[in-house]
């Protein structure tokens, strides 16, 4: 069953971390938390969508090899002009820097970075809201 907590930190960011079960069925859940939170930024329908495809994008990749009691937790990091998402799974390889998965990460969500924790991997995406036509 998705679970959320929310946090608030120092004046202007704030952390929303949700879990969910790593089976595809819930990856409309972070999608849509994803769009609604981008929302709350003021980006654009086409930076939102974006958004939602490089986290759906990452954490297709990184529910491979979970077990049936296996989560996704992803980490909503919401400042002034930029939404970070960190979403860790059971997955026990990265992607690759130079692989396609990598590329169409960076296209849509800007900054990509990757890491291991004990039992899985992350991803951590950032896109900062476009200042055009504000």
């Amino acid at each position: 069953m998705p679970v959320a907590e929310r946090a608030d930190h120092a004046g202007e960011t704030e952390e929303v971390v949700l879990r969910v079960p790593a089976a595809p069925a819930y990856l409309a859940v972070l999608r849509t938390a994803t769009a609604g939170l981008a929302a709350r930024l003021d980006m654009t329908l086409d930076e939102i969508e974006d958004l939602r495809i490089a986290v759906d994008e990452a954490a297709a990749l990184l529910m491979e090899g979970g077990g049936e009691n296996a989560e996704l937790v992803a980490g909503f990091t919401i400042e002034p002009d930029a939404l970070s998402v960190r979403v860790t799974g059971p997955a026990a390889t990265l992607p690759e820097p130079h692989s396609f998965a990598w590329a169409v990460l960076e296209a849509l969500a800007g900054e990509v970075e990757t890491g291991t924790v004990d039992g899985g991997t992350w991803v951590r995406l950032r896109h900062e809201r476009s200042l055009r036509g504000r």
